[in-house]
């Protein structure tokens, strides 16, 4: 008994994780600028609007819930996290800033070579 009320409690934070993630994702993606996924090089913001969409349907929607499918979606996300939307980041400028100027590099102001 209580095995089995652990099995689905694992199984219900599991599934949270997924819904939260791929939510996220969405909604992230969703905000970014169709140019800056052009500029980025990526995929289209429809493309990832359409997989991450699905994959947020796929977690919600409860005779949906098959797991290939939930893993899938995912990866997914996790792509879009890891992959996409630091490049739409570095596209759009919504890099992380610390009051530096546009002549600061990644260690410190440019001196050019001096």
């Amino acid at each position: 008994m209580l095995a089995d009320n652990f099995d689905f409690g694992l199984w219900m934070i599991t599934k949270l994780v997924f819904v939260v993630t791929s939510l996220t994702a969405l909604v992230m993606a969703a905000v970014a600028r169709e140019d800056a996924y052009r500029a980025a090089g990526k995929k289209t913001k429809s493309f990832w609007l359409i997989i991450l969409g699905l994959a947020a349907v796929v977690n919600l929607v409860p005779w949906l819930s098959m797991l290939f499918l939930s893993i899938a979606g995912l990866i997914a996300a996790i792509v879009f996290f890891v992959d996409v939307r630091p490049a739409l980041q570095q596209v759009s400028g919504g890099g992380r800033r610390r009051g530096g100027s546009s002549s600061d590099g990644p260690y410190g102001p440019y001196n050019g070579g001096r």
